[in-house]
């Protein structure tokens, strides 16, 4: 895939892109990067125009600008400029754990350039963030909070167990250490996530659910069935609320399910968008 930049009102985003035909635009979730969907990526490009930002969830490595805002609403404005700037249409948008989350808040807000959402397993109703991570954002917005929170990153077998929670069939160590290590070694990233991590919040997916509920937005929830920080429940919910929604189950999989069953999630996709 080509590397490039472009500037939107926040910053600078990198991303990647190949193929041609109908848009297909990927969003990887807190404390990845767009490297998160390559095997889905690869195998759409011969059929779609593929694109894969490295948006600013915490491993980017261009700071966004110092007032940029970062919480989900914030994030869904960045992605919606960021497809605005590259000119393009009928974008089937995909997104994955907090960038599901985003991309809810997204679609919810009728946006004129994406036609089609497609979840994989992600943050929906209540459950944003899930869990134990709960706990962050109140320490992220505390001064020095979220720089002592990501100390045990530096150790590599901390990082490597952390997100060994999240892939059945494993991330790569270079993978892990590269997301960790971003914010750790530049005080603009570490800004960066700090907001992100703050502005994680369960208001902006309940007020993105009532904004699609009885809507018929095409949507496509491809599921991980025994995901134990996103369930199916959420997703049946979400299922039920918007009309006409789809969901499918990749089993042998957890949360990062473009990293564990890559075809299969193409496979799905493919299906879901426009014909080329």
């Amino acid at each position: 895939m080509d590397a490039r930049e472009i500037q939107v009102p926040a910053g600078t985003i990198r991303y990647r892109e190949a193929g041609t035909g109908p848009a297909v635009v990927f969003v990887h979730g807190y404390l990845v990067d767009g490297r998160l969907w390559d095997g889905v990526a690869e195998a759409l490009a011969g059929r779609f125009h593929v694109v894969v930002p490295d948006l600013p969830f915490g491993a980017h490595k261009v700071p966004m600008a110092p007032d940029a805002a970062l919480d989900a609403p914030g994030l869904a404005t960045i992605i919606d400029d960021f497809i605005a700037a590259l000119g393009l249409e009928d974008v089937t948008l995909v997104g994955n754990d907090s960038g599901g989350a985003v991309s809810q808040v997204l679609v919810s807000r009728r946006p004129t350039r994406v036609s089609r959402l497609v979840l994989t397993n992600c943050d929906t109703y209540e459950n944003f963030p899930p869990g134990i991570f709960k706990a962050m954002p109140p320490v992220a917005k505390l001064p020095g909070g979220m720089w002592a929170m990501a100390q045990p990153f530096r150790i590599p077998a901390v990082s490597r167990r952390a997100f060994s929670a999240f892939t059945k069939s494993g991330a790569r160590d270079d993978l892990v250490a590269d997301w960790t290590g971003a914010a750790l070694s530049d005080r603009a990233l570490m800004r960066d996530l700090a907001k992100v991590t703050a502005g994680l919040d369960k208001r902006f997916t309940l007020a993105a659910a009532a904004a699609l509920r009885g809507t018929r937005f095409p949507l496509l929830l491809v599921w991980a069935p025994r995901d134990k920080y996103f369930p199916m429940a959420g997703a049946e919910r979400l299922a039920a609320d918007v009309g006409g929604a789809k969901l499918v189950q990749v089993p042998d999989s957890a949360t990062f399910v473009p990293l564990d069953q890559p075809q299969a999630v193409a496979s799905h996709i493919a299906d879901f968008a426009p014909s080329p």
